[in-house]
């Protein structure tokens, strides 16, 4: 494989170079160098020094090592043709690995980055670092504590004018040695403000080859309004610009300010992207068969972030987003089977945990289907329920636990079309103590759809009028401080009197119901209870103080949750949520005895203002979310 034609050839063969033009693999075969490795030749030492090179292997197998100590322990990875390597260095300009060593006799291409860079500018290049970037390592270590996709910003944002020309934009980049440019939109009057986002690819895609003046007004040729992202996991960051197949995510700050702006290659250094992978092949599951075996991945994916020291919330979210995607395709693939039946009549919602992001390996998989109205006879809406139940039975074989209560489309109270639900939705917000209607209301506060409308008129309905409903606020407060944290349950856990205690219930429960009550006192839309919790803090229920102390205290909650759920998975045992106590370890005892302690104590006091307070006015009350 001297020639350049041969080069071509192989490279057209693997990614990420399989999507390029025969030109642009010419001009990466002619720019690259072969080098030829006896067996045990160290090739690169990406720990040594920053690099600017790619590594293709083309023959025989390269050893590659993550960890910059010893070899002792074996490689973390072995390549064979048509595997890359030394892409992290690239494009982080870091000394991180790996360390390279020639398996056997091996053949190698290696590539100057300033040639090869582009290519994971590109949608390939993209695809490639998701899959790879997350690849767990044989070697549990330390890891970046990138949980955030603010935490991924490098430098300064670029910010620029609207009144501003072209040229003058292409000067403020150059001078910056930036790729992008925010331009602020808007006269200011709205909160947060719009932001368009002006790239090298777009001067040359809308100005020059368009042969526009260099005096055309840059608000003519920015894309607007640009994504942004805010506080926001970058695993989710990440899901949200691939999914959309986006180049820049604007970041910004809870009031709106720009804080920067990440790209792609920003990922690479961030072990948030964990599951990704995962979900890409869920995506692509060509068979029921193979999302089942698919499925049976997303414990040790658990583990493995788990060991790794991953945040619960962001474990909880990764888990989230995989569950979203099996859903997904689960319904697909049963749709397959009835062709009389179309997605596009079909929005997915996510309800409970799933529905907040904080499912854990004990979780039901709580949903609702939301029928177009062209839907519009029994004899349909039935067809559409018995395929629902079929997506069910699906999700059981996947590992996934369908909801035991029938919060499942299969259900009829769970597959409406819209009309039904609007009118289902304003009988519940006006009288809430019919039926289950303070349940049902509770459920939709929690929904988010995963598959068709993302706009859903009837959760953003019970959003906005639950303002126009205090008594129904009101009631979901008392019902909320009616699920008590329970210490005299602690007490007896101390003691070893008892002998197991039931996490979810008497200790997460009333933090989740305290924060969806507290969110809705604020106006706030956030799901996770997280979020919640911080949109909430300085409000009449929650002071800033109590809100962090709750944040604190559902992590170390959910940590304990599905370290335990874990080993009980590991043991043979189905996972649960009722704690055997002489399982968990002292420390582990006193964490949760000192957390249940503190939530109890501030539902005591939200239970005292609500008899000082009138609670219709907090509803009413502004309070900046």
């Amino acid at each position: 494989m001297d020639g350049v034609d041969d080069l071509v050839g192989f490279l057209h063969r693997h990614p990420p170079f399989d999507t390029l033009t025969t030109a642009e693999l010419e001009r990466l075969a002619a720019a690259g160098r072969l080098v030829d490795a006896e067996p045990g030749q160290l090739v690169w030492d990406g720990f040594a020094a920053p690099a600017d090179v790619l590594w293709v292997v083309l023959d025989g197998e390269v050893e590659l090592w993550d960890d910059s100590g010893t070899l002792v322990e074996g490689p973390d990875e072995v390549l064979a043709p048509g595997g890359v390597f030394g892409f992290s260095a690239l494009l982080t300009r870091d000394a991180i690995g790996p360390r390279a060593i020639a398996q056997g006799p091996a053949r190698l291409l290696r590539l100057p980055g300033s040639v090869v860079a582009p290519v994971f500018s590109s949608s390939a290049g993209v695809r490639f670092l998701v899959r790879n970037l997350a690849a767990p390592s044989n070697r549990p270590g330390p890891v970046p504590a990138y949980s955030t996709v603010d935490q991924l910003v490098v430098s300064p944002p670029v910010i620029g004018d609207p009144g501003m020309t072209v040229a003058d934009a292409a000067r403020l980049m150059t001078a910056h040695g930036s790729r992008y440019a925010v331009i602020p939109l808007g006269d200011g009057s709205a909160a947060p403000a719009p932001y368009g986002l002006v790239t090298d690819a777009l001067l040359r895609e809308r100005v020059l080859a368009a042969g526009r003046p260099a005096d055309t007004p840059v608000v003519e040729v920015v894309t607007t309004p640009a994504t942004t992202v805010s506080e926001t996991l970058a695993a989710d960051a990440l899901i949200e610009l691939t999914e959309r197949g986006l180049d820049y995510l604007v970041v910004t700050d809870r009031a709106g300010g720009v804080r920067g702006v990440v790209v792609p290659d920003d990922f690479v250094v961030s072990p948030s992207a964990a599951g990704v992978p995962l979900r890409e092949q869920v995506t692509r599951a060509g068979s029921a068969a193979e999302l089942i075996s698919l499925g049976r991945r997303v414990p040790p994916l658990v583990r493995d972030m788990l060991h790794r020291g991953r945040t619960a919330a962001e474990i909880t979210a990764v888990r989230s987003t995989i569950t979203d995607a099996v859903q997904r395709r689960a319904l697909s693939l049963v749709l397959e089977r009835h062709p009389d039946l179309r997605e596009d009549e079909i929005t997915w919602l996510a309800l409970g945990s799933n529905g907040r992001r904080e499912p854990v390996l004990s979780s039901d998989v709580d949903s609702a289907a939301v029928l177009a109205d062209s839907v519009d006879t029994p004899a349909r809406v039935a067809a559409y329920r018995r395929a629902f139940a079929e997506v069910d039975g699906l999700l059981g074989r996947v590992g996934l636990h369908v909801d035991e209560h029938h919060a499942t489309p299969g259900a009829a109270s769970f597959a409406r079309t819209r009309e039904q639900w609007r009118r289902a939705a304003r009988r519940w917000l006006a009288d809430p103590l019919s039926g289950q209607a303070l349940i049902m209301t509770s459920l939709l506060l929690d929904a988010r759809p995963i598959l068709g409308d993302p706009g859903l008129p009837v959760v953003v309905e019970v959003f906005g009028d639950i303002r126009s409903h205090p008594r129904t606020f009101v009631l979901m407060l008392q019902e909320s401080l009616a699920r008590r944290a329970r210490l005299r349950t602690m007490r007896d856990v101390l003691v070893r009197r008892g002998g197991t205690f039931d996490i979810k219930t008497h200790a997460l429960a009333p933090v989740v119901d305290m924060a969806r009550c507290a969110a809705l006192s604020v106006r706030s839309a956030e799901l996770s209870t997280r979020a919640r919790l911080a949109a909430a803090a300085g409000s009449p229920i929650l002071d800033p103080d109590q809100a962090h102390t709750l944040i604190e205290v559902f992590e170390v909650l959910q940590r304990i949750r599905l370290s335990y759920q874990l080993a009980q998975l590991e043991r043979g045992d189905p996972a649960t949520d009722v704690l055997s106590m002489h399982r968990l370890s002292p420390l582990d005892r006193s964490l949760i005895a000192q957390a249940v302690r503190e939530v109890a104590a501030i539902q005591r006091r939200v239970a005292n203002l609500a008899q000082l307070l009138d609670p219709e006015e907090w509803v009413r009350s502004p309070h900046p979310a």
